[in-house]
């Protein structure tokens, strides 16, 4: 599937060497202002190739959008947006042409599909989320509206973790580091690895706050569910946790139940969702990310015709995916509430006799 959401929905097309990577955006609702440097903004924070923690391919990541809106408003129509690439070495995949490379989707791809494009991994490249990130972008404009903001910032690298969360430091941060104080340690983590041509995981903290109480459409799209989903659809992350997420089965019910007083919860064990719906608190999640597959090192393979060889690679890559997921995980939120906002329009008669009866 390359679509996602109901009511707000994206589908993404281009791969990673390929002419153009693009999105579609549909259900934006009309009149939407459209802020095309807001959107390039967010792109600029994903964008490859700004430093040495990062991978070396260095992509622009100029938008350009092609339908949907008129003078600066969305028109209610499909918004397309197209991002050309400009960096692409697709000779250093030549060698991998008939081999998999352990631990990507190379081995999956070709056994459904029987025909895979190696070139930077084709439609199951990293590069394919700067469509999730213009998409977010439009998706942060719509909830701006209602007070809803969304922050994220890399919690843990390397097994190195945050003891402040501090966003506003984040946003800083070149690795969008939570904690100033280990940050260091963190980037020294990453850069030992890349020496040894080899690479680490990480964990991203994303915060929405300001989100209304009911959004959520149980039992089969709860919000914490569709917002699991999201960040399983990012490239690399192996988990998801959602407020106390692993930490509560060690916990007794009276540790981890959040007591309501006329001033609200007490605790936010439950990250702002309860039942599928949301409470009224802030959603709070920590999404994990594996290391890198793309390391630098001989490994045990085999060829497309499961003959044994050795993989060596070459190509240009993050030597820590979780450090530009976490914008990612930023969009992918934004997504899931915009999508979650729409649908909840309806849901009362009060709320049709808002738009037809006033």
């Amino acid at each position: 599937m390359n679509r996602f959401g109901e009511r707000f929905s994206i589908t993404t097309f281009g791969e990673s060497h390929g002419l153009a990577i693009g999105c579609i955006v549909d259900g934006v609702p009309a009149g939407l202002e459209i802020d095309l440097d807001f959107i390039q903004l967010e792109l600029d924070r994903r964008r490859p190739g700004k430093s040495k923690l990062e991978t070396a391919r260095k992509e622009l990541d100029r938008v350009e959008i092609l339908s949907g809106t008129f003078n600066g408003l969305s028109t209610g129509t499909p918004i397309c947006m197209v991002i050309y690439n400009s960096d692409q070495r697709s000779r250093d995949y030549d060698n991998v042409k008939d081999i998999f490379r352990p631990s990507h989707a190379d081995f999956t791809y070709f056994h459904k599909y029987g025909i895979r494009d190696y070139r930077g991994g084709g439609r199951s490249s990293a590069r394919e989320t700067a469509s999730r990130v213009a998409s977010g972008a439009i998706a942060k404009l719509l909830l701006k509206r209602v007070g809803i903001d969304i922050e994220s910032g890399v919690y843990e690298i390397a097994g190195i973790s945050a003891k402040e969360i501090d966003f506003g430091y984040a946003k800083e941060s070149k690795i969008f580091a939570l904690d100033r104080d280990i940050q260091k340690a963190q980037e020294e983590a990453i850069l030992e690895a890349k020496s040894r041509h080899d690479s680490v995981g990480g964990s991203v903290i994303t915060v929405a706050r300001g989100v209304p109480k009911g959004l959520g459409e149980p039992i089969y799209y709860k919000l914490d569910a569709i917002l699991a989903n999201a960040m399983m659809s990012i490239n690399g992350t192996k988990a998801v946790e959602i407020g106390n997420g692993i930490e509560s089965t060690k916990l007794f019910g009276s540790q981890n139940n959040d007591e309501i007083t006329p001033d609200g919860f007490r605790t936010n064990n439950s990250g702002g969702i309860l039942g599928g719906i949301s409470n009224g608190d802030d959603i709070f999640i920590k999404t994990h990310f594996k290391p890198t597959p793309s390391i630098f090192q001989p490994q045990d393979t085999v060829t497309t015709s499961n003959e044994p060889t050795v993989c060596n690679l070459k190509g240009r890559h993050d030597p820590c995916i979780a450090i530009r997921g976490s914008v990612v995980c930023e969009a992918m939120t934004a997504l899931v509430l915009a999508d979650m906002l729409l649908l909840n329009l309806g849901r009362r008669v009060a709320d049709i006799d808002k738009v037809y009866n006033s």
